[in-house]
């Protein structure tokens, strides 16, 4: 989208000047479109963007999301042109090809089209992730078969490698060259991306080397390559990552940059690990493209979104984000400083590592081999005039002391911490030896949550589920008796598994003064949790069940990612 678009926006007062030039140079950085960066820097809404688009350049406005394109419409126009414009052939009529496009005021897109296909080309419009998705969906092509990666390798001679045993490096070496590692390394890491993958597992074991992905947050194998090739194939991922492939008796961390195309790059941390039978490697990919950060699209409901947003909001005071690893917490957050960061506030976050480059905020990496530790970042902070301070973790008590002392003390802090639900958290900080005063007048709110897979909306159909289950989930009868749920049959979609995507769910819970009482008092979690339903709060288990009413997931996920109350 070129800087015309932003010019007329900037003309319709929908920006204004200052916020076209930080998405101009946002754009320079991270590369994209200008009106993309519009959107993820929270200037505008999508719909606002994309209705402004339909209306300046009279194209009008689709929902591609379920779309289907014919065979011999996607056989005009070449997969590569397709991503390169962002475009997608729609239906053709006459001598005219409807196409459905992000940028529809991109002439070149349109006079490539036509010379192309030969055709009059008339335009619609659609959001980007939308068109992106279609783009993999439409032109999905038969993933490489794992015979072609190896077709000519012989593997007759296939032995059990013993982690003990001396490794030639020379031979390592020239193993690693070897075009069929290269290839399935290559393959590995770009299939990863094509599947929505959130970590790559590559995993020796005495008799087989496997690799799995994560999807929607469960793991699946996907291959099993010759075994004798586990010491090429780790190594292959050292070298892209800058590791030490002659180290392999100690755990290493790197990460390794991916160019795809002209404006996007794909990052992976990288983590060695050394294990009985080889080094495993796990591989997490960082997407900003896919970075949510529009709190609305999170999974809130409307009454926790505004409790939510009421304490990001306050002055000061501290905003705990609790969960596991992979639950959403750090997506949770950078959507709550995307909302809060303006020309007018000084944010710094200290990070362990830091996963996304956020234009206008302060961001450090953290080295403990150094002394550099949250701890110690949150003390430089406080010397840096600071309006607004995220802590990646609170993981000791003297992060949490300190974090607490600069709520107190006119700052907004926003952090996370590993516990199992919100009421268990004031515990967890009154173990690690908060005094209970300093808990009680520090927090304003406490929000647990948990990533749940979607049903796949392609394969989707109704399923009979008991009564009792249903009550089991904590629903009343009647209410059972009129929920109609959803379970996913399997389709090319979802890779057969009946999910696609993931959901948050959410238990967020205000510091009311009769939960700030009970904490003064000593109470117990159970007291706690008991105070805050009554103040309104609804638990993970809720709001699941109200996700499973929606048809948004099923009972099986809620069952998997909640526990009863």
């Amino acid at each position: 989208m070129n800087t015309r678009i932003g010019d007329l926006l900037v003309r319709a007062k929908l920006i204004d000047s200052d916020q076209l030039q930080k998405a101009v140079e946002e754009q320079r950085r991270t590369g994209g479109l200008l009106g993309s960066n519009i959107v993820t820097l929270g200037y505008l809404s999508e719909d606002a963007l994309l209705d402004f688009i339909s209306h300046q350049y009279g194209a009008p406005r689709l929902d591609i999301s379920n779309i289907n394109v014919e065979d011999d419409l996607i056989k005009l126009i070449p997969e590569d042109v397709a991503r390169k414009y962002q475009l997608l052939p729609l239906e053709r009529s006459g001598a005219t090809l409807k196409v459905v496009m992000v940028d529809p005021a991109n002439i070149f897109a349109i006079d490539d089209i036509k010379f192309l296909t030969g055709y009059n080309v008339e335009t619609a419009v659609a959001s980007e992730a939308d068109i992106r998705e279609a783009i993999e969906k439409a032109y999905e092509a038969e993933d490489m078969a794992f015979d072609e990666v190896f077709d000519g390798f012989d593997d007759h001679d296939m032995e059990v490698v013993h982690d003990e045993e001396e490794v030639d490096m020379m031979d390592l070496k020239k193993a690693i060259e070897d075009a069929p590692v290269v290839r399935l390394v290559n393959f590995i890491l770009t299939d990863a991306i094509k599947k929505g993958v959130s970590d790559i597992h590559i995993e020796p074991y005495e008799r087989v080397f496997r690799i799995r992905f994560r999807i929607d947050g469960v793991l699946q194998e996907v291959m099993r390559p010759p075994l004798k090739l586990k010491n090429a194939i780790v190594s292959r991922v050292k070298i892209l990552s800058s590791l030490d492939i002659a180290e392999r008796r100690l755990p290493q961390d790197g990460r390794i940059k991916l160019k795809l195309g002209k404006n996007k790059e794909m990052d992976y941390r990288v983590s060695v690990l050394p294990t009985l039978f080889g080094e495993k490697v796990v591989l997490r990919l960082l997407d900003k493209s896919n970075l949510q950060l529009d709190m609305t699209k999170l999974g809130f409901d409307k009454g926790p979104l505004r409790h939510f947003q009421e304490a990001i909001h306050k002055p000061w005071g501290i905003v705990l984000v609790t969960g596991p690893t992979g639950s959403g917490k750090t997506t949770t957050l950078y959507s709550a400083l995307s909302e809060l960061n303006k020309t007018s506030e000084n944010i710094s976050t200290a990070e362990d590592p830091v996963e996304f480059n956020l234009m206008g905020i302060n961001q450090v990496q953290m080295h403990e081999d150094i002394g550099l530790n949250f701890a110690a970042a949150l003390r430089s902070f406080l010397r840096q005039d600071p309006d607004i301070v995220m802590v990646g973790e609170i993981r000791d008590y003297e992060t949490a002391e300190i974090s607490i002392k600069a709520a107190l003390t006119g700052h907004l802090v926003l952090s996370t911490l590993h516990t199992n639900d919100a009421p268990s958290t004031v515990n967890r900080l009154l173990n690690m030896g908060i005094e209970p005063f300093l808990v009680a007048s520090s927090c304003n709110l406490i929000l647990a949550q948990r990533l749940a897979r979607k049903v796949c909306t392609e394969c989707r159909e109704p399923v009979e589920v008991s009564e009792q289950t249903l009550t089991n989930l904590g629903i009343s009868k009647s209410e059972a008796a009129n929920m109609t749920c959803y379970k996913g049959l399997g389709c090319k979609i979802c890779n057969e598994t009946g999910y696609k995507g993931r959901i948050a769910l959410y238990e967020v819970m205000p510091f009311t003064e009769g939960i700030r009482d009970l904490v003064l008092n000593g109470a117990s979690t159970s007291e706690i949790k008991a105070q805050a339903i009554k103040d309104g709060m609804s638990t993970l288990r809720v709001s699941g069940v109200q996700k499973v009413a929606d048809g948004v997931t099923t009972v099986e996920e809620i069952l998997r990612v909640t526990m009863s109350d």
